[in-house]
């Protein structure tokens, strides 16, 4: 669960800066012409696989742990104390990744599919200057965006408890790391579908 909660990590950082070329001034070309270098670079596919088994691992591994946790205890007990002993953001981690597993259903097949194989003969760019000119859309993109963020809190800081690594002496320097990838990286996504939408609403 540590490992593959690493290696997505690492992903979302990388499709993060990617992205932000979204917001460059330049009508969304350093950006298409990395969406087209990716689509079309051969070692991009059985890193795409990897990837996919990743997310699968991932969510699998989740579930089990969860239906193992449940089925130890499957009665409540006469006096609840987890709350002192857990997280808020440990105890709905189930919840989360599957807010988040939704999330990515709809995103692969609003920008993935639709660009690599269904053949809109539109740019990226103008997929998403479509996809985020709905309001509705971009409400989605926040909500999901805020559970994703819920969701790395938890994510994060357990990693380095599975291995060893969250010791006393270190606890303070983890916890202000996390923030990064639990705040600021979705903050920085939750930027885009905002700029596009304020670009539709003739803000600039």
């Amino acid at each position: 669960m540590g490992l593959t909660g690493i290696f997505l990590l690492s992903f979302l950082c990388i499709h993060l800066y990617v992205n932000l070329f979204l917001l460059k001034s330049d009508n969304g070309g350093t950006y298409d012409a990395y969406a087209e270098f990716l689509a079309d670079y051969p070692l991009v596919r059985p890193i795409e696989i990897v990837l996919f088994l990743g997310f699968l691992t991932h969510s699998f591994i989740g579930c089990i742990l969860w239906f193992t946790n449940w089925r130890v205890r499957p009665r409540a007990y006469a006096v609840d104390n987890t709350g002192a002993a857990t997280t808020l953001a440990s105890r709905f981690a189930i919840v989360t990744g599957a807010a988040v597993l939704v999330f990515l259903v709809y995103h692969i097949d609003t920008f993935f599919m639709q660009s690599r194989f269904l053949g809109t003969g539109k740019t990226m760019t103008q997929l998403v200057t479509d996809a985020f000119s709905r309001p509705w859309v971009v409400g989605f993109y926040f909500l999901a965006l805020f559970f994703l963020g819920y969701h790395l809190k938890h994510g994060f800081q357990s990693a380095f408890q599975t291995y060893g690594l969250r010791h006393q002496k270190y606890k303070g320097l983890i916890d202000i790391l996390a923030i990064l990838f639990w705040l600021i990286i979705p903050v920085c996504f939750a930027v885009i579908p905002a700029y596009f939408y304020w670009v539709h609403l003739g803000g600039i």
